[in-house]
């Protein structure tokens, strides 16, 4: 059987999970995350899902169904809008069973639930604990968030948590942020529940705010998204900064201390990169990311998410290759390809919700929560409502491609492809310049005009080898962008 491409977001198109913690178990490789909605009003309105894929088949994800309702969790606050189930994490533990650890809004608590199967269904277990059985978050600790675990090779457990970012509305229940950078708990792996580095507060040397300040973090200091993972015998500590939009790292000989900034891993911008210096240049519309590191097949890749809906609240995940050289990541750069591992064929129709580059006329924007104004912005979007487990409807597309607007697709094997065509609909009239470099001449050009219903329009093209697709629209009028097909 012919294995499935890999794109980004490597999901279905009508799935919207952000803050993906990836999991090897056995034969296939499971993904954690929080559970946005399509046009949410709030982060993480859903409950948790889970999907999975087989390692030597990346393309081929499977919707594993809904694994853990906020319901389920005694503590879960009436009023769901501002106190969703935040990212989440897995970890199996010595008895065999698979454990979840997640923050929900409201409680100020690190919740575990539990199953014997890696997709579940999960049923709560407990909450993080003291040894005289208070709850963390429940004395005067800074703001417990997105636990990120790590079970050791020498079987310890140590669960990591944190959130800098002061003034934010997740604040609501009276928390304070940390000001010192993400807390550490070694938990007894017997109960998977109960602290046992003592009652005082460990934070890692991954700094924050002020104590940034003069040192390798001041460019990039924690803001959240805490996660650890292990490579040949060092710990390497994922997290957001304070920018939001990247995902950097430390490393250490420690899974408790000693780090030293590493640098950026991913940018859901690909601020950082040559040429693209903040987010109003950014190479796609930016907000916070979230995600982890993993080694499949011998490479190493990058999970992260992106934005879509012109707001920060449905986000999607995205995944890609990153290079590990001398035991230091280099930044790795988003594409439309992702998980395939090597350019998609130079043969095929392909949804244009893969674009990995968008922007418009005036550039991007950092997303707020509330919707971007359309004027002269592009955005990935989807008719209808949310419809979660695979409820037929149409693909995302690209809407509102207008005079200026850009979108970049990384990268195709043209080698032999002769023939062009994107299929669109909308009240534009003009030019579709078709580049292989985002600031290049044009290589083609496809005339379109305006269609009530998505219509195809073609060009003939001739390149050779790996190159990216830029298509700028100039002319008057904007149209959908619903897909392209080379020949």
């Amino acid at each position: 059987m012919s294995k499935k491409l890999g794109f980004n977001p490597y999901m279905a198109s009508w799935e919207y999970v952000p803050d993906a913690e990836p999991h090897i178990v056995g034969d296939r490789l499971y993904v954690y995350g929080s559970h946005d909605v399509f046009n949410g009003i709030n982060f993480c309105l859903g409950d948790y899902v889970c999907w999975s894929a087989p390692l030597n088949d990346l393309g081929n994800w499977k919707y594993e169904g809904e694994i853990f309702k906020r319901e389920q969790d005694p503590a879960a606050p009436w009023f769901r809008i501002t106190n969703g189930l935040a990212a989440p994490d897995m970890v199996k533990g010595p008895d065999g069973r698979y454990y979840l650890y997640y923050f929900m809004g409201g409680t100020k608590m690190i919740s575990v639930a539990v199953s014997d199967t890696p997709a579940g269904k999960y049923e709560f277990y407990g909450y993080v604990k003291y040894k005289d059985g208070t709850p963390i978050g429940k004395r005067k600790e800074p703001f417990q968030f997105d636990p990120g675990c790590l079970m050791d090779e020498d079987g310890r457990l140590y669960m990591y948590t944190g959130f800098a970012f002061g003034g934010n509305p997740i604040l609501l229940d009276g928390s304070k942020p940390t000001t010192e950078g993400p807390m550490w708990f070694e938990l007894d792996p017997k109960d998977m529940l109960t602290v046992i580095s003592g009652d005082e507060l460990h934070y890692l040397d991954v700094l924050t705010g002020e104590k940034a300040k003069g040192t390798p973090y001041e460019k990039q200091p924690f803001g959240e998204a805490s996660s650890m993972r292990k490579f040949n015998g060092k710990y390497y500590f994922i997290y957001s900064s304070l920018n939001s939009h990247n995902l950097c790292y430390a490393v250490s000989d420690s899974p408790t201390s000693g780090f030293s900034f590493g640098g950026v891993l991913v940018s859901c911008g690909d601020v950082g990169l040559p040429g693209v210096e903040d987010t109003n240049h950014a190479h796609n519309f930016t907000g916070n990311t979230h995600g982890s590191l993993i080694e499949l097949n011998g490479n190493y890749y990058i999970f992260y998410h992106r934005h879509s809906n012109r707001k920060q609240s449905s986000r999607q995940a995205c995944a890609d290759r990153i290079e590990f050289k001398d035991g230091r990541f280099l930044q790795a750069e988003m594409t439309s390809c992702g998980l395939n591992d090597g350019p998609l064929p130079g043969k095929g129709t392909y949804p244009s919700y893969i674009a990995c580059n968008l922007w418009g006329k005036k550039g991007t924007k950092f997303y707020s929560m509330l919707p971007l104004s359309k004027n002269g912005y592009p955005y990935y979007t989807q008719d209808g409502k949310d419809r979660e487990g695979g409820t037929k409807g149409p693909d995302q597309y690209i809407a509102n491609m207008g005079d200026g607007a850009v979108a970049g697709f990384k990268y195709f094997d043209l080698t032999g492809t002769k023939k062009l065509s994107v299929s669109i609909k909308g009240k534009a009239t003009g030019t579709i310049e078709v580049l292989k470099e985002e600031k290049g001449e044009p290589v083609a050009k496809i005339e379109v005009k305006p269609c009530k219903t998505p219509t195809e329009f073609s060009t003939s093209i001739n390149l050779e080898g790996k190159n990216a697709l830029y298509f700028r629209y100039k002319g008057k009028g904007a149209f959908s962008f619903y897909s392209l097909t080379l020949e």
